[in-house]
């Protein structure tokens, strides 16, 4: 296991930033870290990376533990945070190869990441600028070449497509998306659900210090919203045929040109639908999913979480 935590919690004076938070991201993975602004995503970012000690709680990263060997963690992973650090009085090349050498790269070895990293986000021609005149996505995207620079094999990234053009936000995410099949374990912390739908395997959804809900995509989504709904689009009217559908399936709305229905086992039920439907004399044009976004799961469970809270505190 990459990334693996067990009861990773942080308290301040009487305050518990994060509490009872269990990880597990393999090699390979990427795992979408969800919640409000104050939910705990910094402090466990921070705790992942040796900066913060866990009041309690075990935390390893890349096999070494984040209390026991800091030094081997911090190696071990390439951070994004917020608050990116860059000093703006150097250019791009000077900043890289000075934390090329905090890394321990050889010079050889420095200048070929370097060349290879402001290629790969377009910052070639700005290597000799002083990161003062850098806009703010050609900020965002020298720290993630920072956080790249040494190869690390676990990637913590908050918000790594903030402040980029659409075209940059996508490169980054291709990029992120190819990172992953070299085998890395990543995590990133994001406000924004598309893209967290589109890169992450795992999701965990995080509401004052705690793991809310935890899963895949598409297991959450059977989890928090029910069963998948599936539309029949007809090439003609129902003119007020009532429907009875086979194979269990839950009618859920019906006009004059479409069907919609539920069923846990698509796979079964919908040929045995369709049969039904041309036995009734209906033409159909399409079957299809009919979608649900991340952004419906997330806020059920946000939604679910108040509810709990409140019945507890009743």
């Amino acid at each position: 296991m990459m990334i693996s935590t067990r009861d990773l919690s942080k308290q301040f004076d009487q305050y518990w930033a994060v509490d009872g938070v269990d990880l597990q991201v393999e090699p390979g993975q990427v795992l979408a870290l969800l919640g409000p602004n104050g939910a705990g995503k910094t402090t466990t970012v921070r705790m992942l990376t040796s900066v913060l000690i866990p009041t309690r709680g075990t935390a390893k990263i890349a096999g070494y533990d984040v209390v026991i060997n800091p030094g081997r963690v911090r190696a071990s992973v390439g951070v994004l945070t917020e608050q990116h650090g860059l000093y703006n009085r150097m250019p791009a090349d000077e900043y890289l190869d000075f934390f090329g050498k905090l890394y321990g790269l050889d010079a050889r070895r420095r200048k070929s990441r370097i060349d290879f990293l402001l290629d790969k986000f377009g910052l070639q021609e700005d290597r000799n600028k002083r990161l003062g005149e850098y806009s703010k996505g050609m900020r965002q995207k020298l720290a993630l070449a920072r956080a790249l620079l040494h190869e690390p094999p676990v990637l913590l990234l908050d918000e790594p497509t903030s402040a980029m053009d659409p075209e940059s936000a996508r490169l980054v995410r291709g990029l992120i998306q190819g990172l992953r099949s070299e085998s890395r374990a990543i995590i990133i912390c994001t406000h924004n659900l598309s893209e967290a739908e589109e890169l992450a395997d795992q999701i965990a959804i995080i509401r004052r210090g705690k793991i809310i809900a935890r899963g895949s995509p598409s297991a959450l989504k059977q989890t928090l919203l029910g069963p998948a709904e599936y539309e029949v689009r007809l090439s003609e009217t129902l003119n007020g045929k009532m429907l009875q559908l086979p194979g269990g399936a839950e009618l859920s709305f019906t006009d004059s040109y479409s069907i919609r229905y539920r069923t846990r086992e698509p796979e079964r039920v919908n040929p045995i639908i369709l049969d039904y439907l041309l036995g009734e004399g209906l033409r159909i044009v399409s079957l299809q999913e009919v979608p649900r976004s991340l952004e419906q799961v997330y806020l059920s469970a946000i939604s679910a979480s108040r509810e709990k809270e409140a019945q507890d505190a009743a």
